[in-house]
């Protein structure tokens, strides 16, 4: 039987090691977050409820957003060992350009409104990670102004088309003459989807200080005083709006859009040109034919169409239909570095990343945003080393797969 003793003050000085006392309250806040799901809880503390559900919520019962995530979470990985891990490459090339990482931020509306830092401080961190950044056409700074945060920056510019068609060739032109190299055409916004968060919260851009908002705004005074005492919301493409999401949609967005338009935006547009928002892999194979140099596949964030096609389980039968005629690009549903590395993996060139970062952003502005790559980088990192992968090119569909118990095939390249 082993006796009992005293510890002697040599031993407990060896396990008695405080955490050191970070000063800077955003450091100390943004210490404790280790993944994406970290600083979503972070932001949702910080952020008034209605700022929150914008960026968090989805359509109608939220059913597209929720497949979208189970689809990655029934992913099956593959692994291979003795394989020599000891460098990984994370590059890659979208569009011909190199891309330190196989992702690019997805473009995001009314981005001040999360956080008044805004796209300035998203697009700095794109500028020093070396992946592109993406303007929304509803992005609260202008377009001369984000190429003048981040100068080397690799900026595209998402584009809504408008039934005021002379505002958007001016929005393309404004956006080549300031150094974006590609355009982000957006079609799966006829019409507004049923946002029922935004519904139930009377979210107005910008906020409007309602009883209600007054009261939650109590609880997030630190939100406001940013709102109020920063440059006023402003917007990319118009002066000002005091409606809902859902008016601003219906009132400018054109809703016969349609193949005429789509060419009318490659004769206007003389850089890469990626259409976002298909759902179908034969809608797919005819904007390669019209010719878009990349098709995201897209349900919007699960904010337009409820119970719309999962993104990763079109993914095979896409790349069968477009046949390397354009890159193969998706998102929704991504939150880790893991998500990113199953999608490259099935055949997807590359992602895009929105609710991520904006979780990052509303957690601790820039620094939030670098939190949330330095998070993603490192769990892609950590799952390549662990299936025996160096390298970007060197995953194949013998590294994931959706679980067989799902029914759903993958696509070897």
């Amino acid at each position: 039987m082993t006796g009992r003793r005293l510890p002697r003050p040599a031993e407990l000085a060896q396990i008695l090691r405080p955490r050191p006392f970070v000063l800077n309250p955003r450091e100390r806040r943004l210490s404790r977050a280790h993944t994406i799901a970290d600083l979503r809880a972070i932001a949702r503390k910080r952020s008034p409820r209605a700022v929150f559900d914008y960026t968090d919520g989805a359509a109608e019962l939220e059913e597209s957003l929720g497949r979208a995530r189970q689809a990655f979470r029934d992913v099956e990985f593959r692994p291979n060992v003795l394989r020599g891990v000891a460098d990984v490459d994370t590059g890659t090339e979208i569009l011909g350009t190199r891309s330190e990482l196989p992702f690019a931020f997805a473009p995001t509306g009314f981005t001040r409104m999360m956080q008044h830092e805004g796209e300035r401080a998203v697009v700095r961190v794109a500028e020093r990670e070396g992946i592109p950044y993406t303007l929304s056409t509803m992005g609260t700074t202008s377009i001369e102004d984000v190429a003048a945060a981040a100068p080397a920056a690799r900026k595209w510019f998402q584009l809504y088309v408008w039934r005021d068609r002379a505002a958007g060739l001016d929005l393309m032109q404004r956006a080549e003459e300031s150094g974006y190299d590609t355009l982000m055409l957006t079609v799966d916004t006829p019409v507004a989807g049923a946002r029922m968060r935004d519904v139930r919260n009377g979210l107005t851009i910008p906020p409007a200080l309602t009883l209600r908002t007054f009261l939650d705004g109590a609880r997030h005074p630190a939100w406001w005083v940013n709102l109020l005492t920063t440059e006023p919301l402003t917007f990319a493409s118009l002066s000002h709006w005091g409606g809902t999401v859902a008016e601003l949609i219906n009132t400018m967005f054109d809703p016969t859009l349609n193949y005429d338009d789509l060419a009318w935006v490659r004769e206007n547009w003389p850089g890469k040109l990626a259409v976002k928002g298909i759902q179908n892999p034969d809608d797919a194979r005819d904007v390669a034919h019209h010719g878009a140099d990349a098709v995201v596949l897209s349900n919007h964030g699960g904010r337009q169409l409820d119970r719309a096609p999962t993104p990763l389980e079109l993914l095979p039968a896409t790349l069968d239909s477009v046949d390397g005629a354009a890159e193969v690009w998706l998102d929704t549903g991504i939150l880790s570095g893991g998500d990113i590395v199953a999608a490259i993996a099935m055949g997807a060139d590359a992602c895009l990343v929105g609710r991520a970062y904006l979780y990052g952003l509303m957690a601790g502005g820039e620094q939030g945003v670098q939190r949330a790559i330095d998070i993603l980088r490192a769990e892609m990192v950590r799952t390549m080393q662990l299936l025996g992968v160096r390298t970007i090119a060197d995953l194949t569909p013998n590294h994931a797969r959706l679980s067989p118990s799902c029914g759903r095939r993958t696509r070897r390249r």
